[in-house]
């Protein structure tokens, strides 16, 4: 999967990555290889999930420490969160190489989040030997600021989006991560996200000797999942809809009191989430309520997520690298990806971009298959690859300000997603004042 092409690229403002710097890179790379995969492999072998990541944590920020960046800890109220730096010069651009590291529920390292933050790590660390060799000979390019941002609990918990609110990516000119999966692709959109809890109250009662007494709290949870189920077929194709049943009482001889209802709502445009399909699918409980005489309490019990927008100049970039790596990708999506990340939360607020680099074809992440590919001689290829392709990225934007201004161009603000919402309205309220203020 991996080649050593010298071939030069030329993109946008008549920038290519010089076979000198390359060459450094993979030197570099040659060096400090081994000590990336011994990252890797521990990462997965300690599974976290969201915010207990302190395993990975430790081991990230100790090896940073050791290589000179200064680290800045507990960003946004998130003890498992960091933003490392180390500055060259005076000048030149802030660039953030972004690192993930929470596992899932179940099955481990499934996501491959080991091998976000190995190639995170690993793709700053090269570019700062390189910069230091600049610095060494008196050439260009040795000017800017390398990040390093540690960002936990993307599986379901948000943590980028307490880190917005932090200002934590507020002063960089990029930020850039690479992502496992059963493809090569170089940029991608992704849907926005919303969860929403519904928790049903209602009166126990004898299910056999006075049921009449009772107010079926199961009832009203089984009736709002139908009520989903028939609001698909109205809702566009490119929006999701998705829950479970967490709760819907405890024996069959009792008329359940209590339910609880965890639900996702995805969609790639922030205004058709807020005013349209998440309004309707609360409508779903709320008659589901009145329906069985329930009481129903919403809640939102996580950051919304964004909807992804990659950078196009530094998705060409991207191209061009995985061509570098020998590495084949597939034809830009036509359509967002249906799935979600926090990620989604900075690209409304700083160049991203976020591509995917392959562990196994046609791969299905998230499952067993993924976990042990993770762990295993493809994940390792991945952690190598991803870090040169994220270096080669970035030496490019050091090297070239005309570069930096393209993406500078080519990026289009977005909304700034508050972590922390009291509901829904207040959501749509936010996101109304943003909107406005940027027309």
């Amino acid at each position: 999967m991996t080649s050593t092409h010298d071939e030069t690229s030329t993109c946008h403002s008549g920038t290519s990555l010089a076979p000198g710097d390359e060459a450094s890179l993979r030197a570099g790379l040659t060096a400090i290889g081994d000590d990336l995969l011994g990252i890797s492999h521990s990462i997965h072998a300690h599974p976290e999930i969201r915010f207990q990541e302190h395993h990975a944590f430790e081991l990230l920020t100790r090896t940073l420490r050791e290589e000179g960046f200064a680290v800045q800890t507990d960003i946004g109220g998130l003890d498992t969160s960091f933003r490392a730096e180390a500055v060259y010069g005076d000048g030149g651009p802030t660039l953030a190489f972004v690192c993930e590291y929470d596992a899932l529920e179940g099955i481990g390292h499934g996501c491959g989040h080991n091998i976000i933050a190995a190639a995170g790590l690993g793709g700053a660390l090269l570019v700062k030997r390189l910069i230091e060799q600049l610095l060494e000979r008196g050439e260009h390019g040795a000017a800017g600021r390398i990040v390093v941002i540690g960002t936990p609990g993307e599986e379901g918990g948000g943590g980028k989006a307490y880190m917005v609110e932090a200002g934590c990516f507020d002063d960089l000119d990029a930020a850039i991560m690479i992502h496992p999966a059963g493809e090569n692709l170089s940029g991608m959109s992704t849907l926005g996200r919303v969860a929403l809890t519904f928790e049903f109250t209602g009166t126990p009662a004898h299910a056999a000797v006075n049921p009449e007494r009772g107010v079926n709290a199961l009832d009203a949870a089984v009736l709002t999942l139908n009520a989903v189920g028939l609001l698909r077929q109205q809702l566009p194709s490119d929006v999701r809809v998705h829950a479970v049943i967490e709760d819907g009482g405890d024996v069959p001889n009792i008329i359940p009191s209590r339910s609880f209802i965890r639900a996702f709502v995805r969609a790639p445009r922030t205004d058709v989430l807020l005013n349209d399909v998440v309004p309707r699918v609360i409508n779903c409980a709320r008659g589901a309520a009145l329906a069985t005489g329930t009481e129903v309490d919403l809640q939102l019990p996580t950051p919304p997520y964004a909807a992804l927008r990659p950078n196009p100049v530094l998705q060409d970039l991207v191209e061009s690298a995985f061509a570098r790596l020998g590495r084949t990708t597939v034809p830009p999506l036509q359509e967002a990806f249906p799935g979600s990340t926090d990620m989604g939360n900075v690209s409304q607020i700083v160049p991203v971009i976020h591509p995917n680099v392959e562990l196994q074809t046609g791969l299905n992440m998230h499952s067993q298959q993924a976990t042990d590919l993770a762990g295993g001689p493809r994940g390792d290829e991945a952690v190598l690859d991803g870090a040169l392709l994220l270096a080669m990225t970035a030496t490019q934007l050091l090297r070239s300000p005309a570069l930096l201004d393209d993406v500078r161009s080519a990026f289009v603000p977005g909304v700034r997603t508050p972590a922390t919402v009291d509901s829904v309205e207040d959501l749509r309220r936010i996101f109304a004042q943003q909107e406005s203020a940027g027309n």
